[in-house]
């Protein structure tokens, strides 16, 4: 992941907002953006945590005691 960035989130929200405003959105769909909307680190010691665990799960899925 990239250093952290509030600019660049502020422009994923924005897209993610631009996605919700669409009239065609399945219930699912819907509730999965706005998720996704919410849930955007705004901070960096958020974003640097989930960095963190993108690291972490990244590296025990290269281990074999964690293979389904």
């Amino acid at each position: 992941m990239m250093p952290f960035n509030e600019m660049t989130q502020l422009e994923r929200k924005a897209n993610v907002h631009t996605i919700l405003q669409q009239d065609n959105l399945t219930p699912w769909a819907r509730k999965f953006w706005g998720n996704v909307f919410d849930t955007i680190a705004m901070d960096e010691t958020k974003y640097n945590t989930r960095a963190e665990a993108d690291r972490i799960m990244n590296e025990m899925n290269k281990d074999i005691r964690y293979k389904r």
